[in-house]
């Protein structure tokens, strides 16, 4: 029992730490608002997390980012066709950026662009994180059929293009840099499933 409640306790640390980091950034909050918003006592924290506010905020980091990167196969694989697809998906994150609040979707872009130069150790896992969905989104987009190559240069041009979009959108209170990047996504896919089917045609 003591176990299942620990493991509780540290679960709702991870998601409060995440949350806050999402709407307030890294450097704004505090261990006192950490603990607050995940109903703990001040010495669990330390119990699970020795380092402190660090050492937490690197463990939400890592748990988001996984989380995060599995959206793309949710809000992909109900389309048949990469085309339509990768514009849909932008849209989705459109719709659900504005039902927000214009509120910011994932913490890691932000916490990653905030701690670039300050915080070496959160800018390494986070660096970590990216590299992760880019390993994972070229695996997707090569299941999909896209050549290795040109699948990692897909997933790399999405992720820049969504985290560019939300960052725009959030600033000007709009969907409208979302639905551009989706439209100019899907212009490149094409180009990338016409090279791919060439390269196929060529063996």
């Amino acid at each position: 029992m003591s176990e299942q409640m620990s493991t509780s306790t540290r679960e709702r640390l991870v998601s409060a730490v995440a949350e806050l980091m999402r709407v307030h950034g890294y450097s704004a909050i505090t261990v006192k608002q950490i603990t607050a918003a995940a109903q703990a006592p001040m010495g669990s924290l330390y119990h699970h997390f020795p380092q402190g506010k660090v050492q937490i905020a690197a463990e939400a980091l890592r748990s988001t980012g996984a989380a995060y990167i599995q959206l793309l196969p949710l809000l992909m694989d109900p389309h048949e066709d990469l085309r339509v697809a990768v514009p849909a998906a932008f849209d989705d994150a459109a719709r659900t950026l504005a039902e927000s609040g214009w509120m910011n979707m994932c913490p890691v872009g932000t916490v990653a662009g905030e701690i670039a130069d300050s915080e070496p150790v959160l800018r390494e896992v986070a660096a970590e994180v990216v590299r992760d969905w880019i390993d994972q989104g070229t695996q997707y987009f090569v299941e999909r059929g896209v050549g290795e190559s040109a699948a990692r240069e897909l997933i790399l041009a999405v992720l820049s293009a969504l985290e560019g979009a939300f960052v725009l959108g959030r600033t000007l209170r709009s969907a409208e840099p979302l639905r551009a990047a989706g439209r100019a996504m899907a212009a490149r896919v094409q180009v990338v499933l016409a090279e791919s089917e060439s390269a196929v045609i060529d063996r």
